[in-house]
């Protein structure tokens, strides 16, 4: 075949029989003959391989292929059996060598790129069409990103099912750091998002109580001291783009770890409140991403959580919280924010019959199948609402005021002593 007729292609080498590999949205089980994907689009892509296609240990590897005109880009992976890991092939000679040979399995080794999804607006059950969803979900994915959180490692960012967090590491009393069965091989540089401490440190009493209900001084100081970019706009991207990147990293590898950072992120982002009007463009951003991820739920092998249950698991009291919060907007960029927090709603109630806002009855009459009529109400409705008159409050005792209750515990203790101690002379006067 021509060299010139050649595209952008990736080789998958040397993975066993019947195994699963994947590329971006699409994963299957390989043949013989498979290779490897060629035709792949400029942009970032994610590779990944296991054993079999059940639930087990997974690798993958980031890489990037450049636009523009030039000789066609091929990039090599192949599975060690030794340590059933996806490993870059980085020998000048070896690289050479498959380049020159791309004929010989061109036609019949290498299977094209697509990510193909079922039609939605068709009752042919083999029609399908070709997805851009991987562009979207990818969008603020950078290579600066993938190498803050894996390494520097161009072209092959690599990261496995197990791979962790520190935080997320089981602190298990006994055990040795260096021990690699329980330890993952790869620490995941996320954000430290800390949830417990959302306050400036010295403050005090009111402060501490709006820090701990609208997050945004957390999320800014999160960003200052941790991003990479020390300008809005491009810090804003950057915590988008590392929930992309969670995201992605659960629905092809089941990653436990990037499925908490996800959580964490969401429980940050969707509980601020003055941030919103600060860094408007960011959570407008945001709705649009989750509105798309919440799209690709249901392709997940292990669902994050149930997408049809009523109460929307721990995403629905977070999006009435946000929304409530909208009501302080005003002007044309409330009116935009909330045009998009609908569409993200009216998605939610179509696809999985959530109710996101506060307009459901909580309290009422319900009718039974023998004419009885009993009174219901919704158990918990307003457990997760820590505003107004829910809130919690801390308050900062003066020192006379600690004095007072330090001699009251004192002083309740020695009464605890005294009666102990009568009880113990009445024992000793009865036996």
């Amino acid at each position: 075949m021509d060299p010139a007729s050649h595209t952008h292609c990736l080789l998958l080498l040397d993975l066993p029989p019947n195994a699963l590999a994947g590329i971006d949205l699409l994963s299957f089980t390989t043949t013989p003959r498979f290779k490897g994907v060629k035709n792949l689009p400029p942009g970032l892509h994610f590779a990944f391989a296991a054993t079999d296609t059940s639930l087990s240990l997974r690798h993958g590897a980031w890489f990037y292929v450049s636009p523009g005109a030039g000789p066609p880009q091929v990039f090599v992976k192949k599975w060690s059996p030794q340590t059933e890991n996806l490993v870059a092939e980085t020998q000048h000679a070896e690289l050479l060598t498959w380049r020159a040979n791309l004929g010989a399995v061109w036609k019949n080794g290498l299977t094209p790129y697509r990510q193909t999804v079922h039609a939605a607006d068709t009752a042919e059950d083999d029609h399908f069409v070709e997805s851009s969803d991987w562009t979207r979900l990818t969008s603020h994915i950078s290579q600066s990103l993938l190498t803050r959180i894996c390494g520097l490692n161009p072209d092959h960012w690599a990261l496995t099912s197990a791979s962790s967090a520190a935080q997320d590491l089981d602190n298990i009393p006994g055990l040795e750091a260096s021990d690699n069965l329980l330890h993952p091989e790869k620490e995941l540089r996320f954000f430290p998002v800390d949830l417990k401490q959302t306050w400036r440190p010295g403050a005090t009493g009111r402060e501490r109580t709006e820090a701990a209900q609208d997050r945004s001084w957390a999320l800014g100081d999160l960003l200052e001291k941790h991003a990479i970019s020390k300008h809005a706009p491009s810090c804003d991207l950057e915590i988008l783009g590392e929930l992309q990147f969670c995201f992605l990293m659960v629905l092809t590898l089941n990653n436990n770890s990037c499925l908490e950072q996800w959580k964490r992120l969401l429980r940050l982002l969707l509980t601020c409140r003055s941030a919103v009007k600060d860094r408007f463009h960011l959570f407008l951003e945001l709705l649009k991403t989750l509105r798309l991820q919440l799209s690709h739920c249901a392709d997940m092998e292990a669902a994050i959580f149930d997408l049809n249950d009523q109460g929307g698991g721990f995403l629905g009291p977070l999006l009435r919280k946000f929304r409530k919060g909208l009501d302080e907007f005003d002007g044309k960029r409330k009116a935009d924010m909330v045009d998009e927090f609908d569409e993200l709603q009216d998605f939610l109630q179509k696809e999985f019959g959530w109710q996101v806002d506060d307009s459901y009855v909580k309290r009422g009459m319900l009718d039974l199948e023998d004419g009885e009529r009993v009174e219901m109400d919704m158990n918990g409705a307003d457990e997760d609402d820590e505003c107004g008159d829910f809130a919690p409050t801390i308050v900062e005792l003066t020192p006379a005021q600690l004095e007072t209750l330090n001699c009251g515990d004192a002083q309740g203790r020695l009464e605890d002593e005294s009666e102990e101690e009568a009880d113990l002379d009445d024992m000793d006067t009865r036996y």
